[in-house]
């Protein structure tokens, strides 16, 4: 006799405790993770190689064991059953552990690693020693704090990937760009970066060195990539290295706006980046946490601005300061320097208040005026600025205040330890410097956008709840509205969680596009005007 349930209730169904092969996943993924804290306590591993292939296995399989007994034996569709009765999902108990146990490593991990075994004049010992061998194998030198923080990020990717991909498994969007990112992260951020670092004095590259490089870090989120000794890598590294400088300059300029022109930030936020990637994977139990609230859609745009404001003055000065004064021994002077980023930024400000003012809200426009303002003013200040200073502060003071305060804190501490407090998006939302630069791309010039279909919206309201950057994705859904925010990644899961298909994410026409007018609110439309525009 079949004992499939039939039910039709709208609200998905109740929380169940955990099945016996959920429990034993379970047990399996924290057997791996004490062979770690078993490290961090200094147990010294007779066989490193051995312990930490079974530490990350046991982890990986956990974690993909778990997921497939919760999603496999499920019909396709909707998957967040039971997410606010969960401790850990919903800010109660276990959600405050996870979120200060993960701001504890982090916390460590940056300003203690040490305490993990971090050897600077010896032999590692603790919890980076186990990663020795791996590290050794991929560049051939002995494991970092950042060898061992980037080998858990790619296997959290991984293995939280595939449950992504088993509980979205109905839609072919979420498919494409969950294999993305795994791509992106273990390739370009990963092995090829550490394959690069072993290659340095190999016969390929003649004795030659490359810098070590993750290909798809762009400016500003790789703040530190025109620092006197990156710029001196790549120039040391021949020609490989000045065609790695010239893609990260054409990154900036090129090749960014047009992808953004083409298919809006997602084909980076939602793709490509690694912070995307561990939020979009490892974090999508902690989505639905994402304030809505319209105080913290204003807190957002004048942080996250604020954010590029301070990298675009860091860089500035980071560049000024070892810049010189003779044109007889190279073109680009400290004044010439200056005054090509004044003339950019006129540019750049001057188009958007002439030609695209209307796409901005008020505070939007006096904020864009505000900044503008600041920056140029200080670029004048130039002139008063001593040997080594720019802006009448240390180009090394304002580096190590935005390395320490964005690159540290937001970024790792806050952005990645507060995904059970926060949701998982804190870091795009708030602090990401690229993001916000891709969404003001997006919002002013880009193709993207997710169309609605307001007819067949029935207030369920999953759309909203389940928008990581905290956008009311309903109520553009209920006025039939296109959906066009600086903000949004492109991630698709309120298209996918959407019971009626109401909305859809589409590249098309700039016309139209933003033009609110089109909404059937009441007497402020001409019907015919728009049936002869048709």
């Amino acid at each position: 006799m079949s004992t499939y349930d039939k039910s039709m209730a709208l609200t998905g169904e109740p929380p169940k405790s955990l099945s016996i092969s959920q429990k034993i996943a379970t047990l399996l993924g924290l057997s791996g993770l004490g062979i770690l804290l078993l490290a961090i306590f200094n147990v010294n591993f007779p066989n490193k190689s051995l312990w930490l292939t079974l530490s990350l296995s046991a982890i990986a399989i956990g974690i993909i064991w778990f997921s497939w007994d919760a999603y496999t034996n499920k019909l396709p569709g909707i998957k967040n059953d039971g997410v606010w009765f969960k401790s850990i999902s919903s800010r109660g108990l276990w959600g405050w552990v996870a979120g200060l146990s993960l701001t504890g490593f982090y916390i460590v991990l940056y300003f203690y690693p040490e305490y993990l075994g971090l050897v600077s004049d010896g032999n590692n010992k603790g919890l980076i020693a186990l990663f020795d061998p791996l590290s050794i194998l991929l560049n051939g030198n002995p494991a970092s704090q950042w060898f061992v923080y980037g080998t858990l990020y790619t296997v959290a990717i991984l293995a939280f990937g595939i449950k992504f991909l088993w509980k979205y498994r109905h839609n072919r969007y979420e498919r494409l760009r969950t294999v993305s990112v795994m791509f992106f992260q273990t390739a370009f951020a990963f092995i090829i970066p550490e394959l690069m670092a072993r290659l340095n004095g190999h016969e390929v590259l003649n004795g030659g060195s490359l810098p070590y490089y993750d290909l798809k870090n762009i400016w500003p989120l790789n703040y530190y990539n025109f620092e006197s000794y990156r710029i001196k890598a790549f120039l040391s590294s021949g020609d490989i290295g000045f065609a790695l400088l010239i893609f990260a300059i054409l990154s900036i300029f090129v090749i960014t706006p047009i992808l953004t022109y083409k298919y809006g930030k997602r084909w980076y936020c939602s793709w490509v980046c690694g912070c995307g990637g561990l939020a979009e994977t490892a974090g999508d139990s902690f989505r639905q946490l994402s304030d809505k609230s319209i105080k913290a859609w204003k807190i957002e745009r004048w942080v996250v601005h604020s954010v590029v404001v301070f990298v675009t003055l860091m860089t500035t000065a980071v560049i000024y300061s070892y810049l010189g004064t003779d044109t007889s021994k190279y073109w680009l002077t400290k004044s010439a320097f200056l005054i090509g980023v004044a003339v950019l930024l006129t540019l750049v400000f001057g188009w958007v208040m002439i030609f695209k003012r209307e796409q901005l809200q008020k505070d939007a426009q006096y904020g864009a005026i505000g900044y503008f303002v600041i920056i140029i003013a200080l670029i004048g200040f130039h002139f008063f600025s001593g040997e080594g200073q720019v802006f009448l502060f240390k180009s090394e003071t304002l580096r190590k205040s935005y390395s320490f305060l964005i690159g540290s804190i937001f970024s790792g501490v806050i952005g990645t330890g507060f995904y059970p407090i926060f949701g998982s998006r804190v870091w795009c939302r708030f602090g990401c410097p690229m993001a916000a630069i891709l969404g003001f791309q997006q919002k002013l010039f880009s193709k993207f956008r997710i169309t609605t279909n307001g007819g067949q919206c029935i207030s369920c309201g999953n759309c909203s709840t389940y928008c990581e950057m905290g956008i009311d994705v309903r109520a553009y859904a209920q006025k039939g509205e296109n959906i066009v925010r600086a903000s949004c990644v492109g991630c698709g899961i309120c298209s996918a969680v959407c019971p009626r298909g109401v909305l859809k994410l589409e590249n098309g026409p700039l016309e139209g596009r933003i033009d609110s007018n089109q909404v059937l609110l009441g007497n402020d439309v001409d019907l015919m005007t728009l049936v002869n525009k048709k």
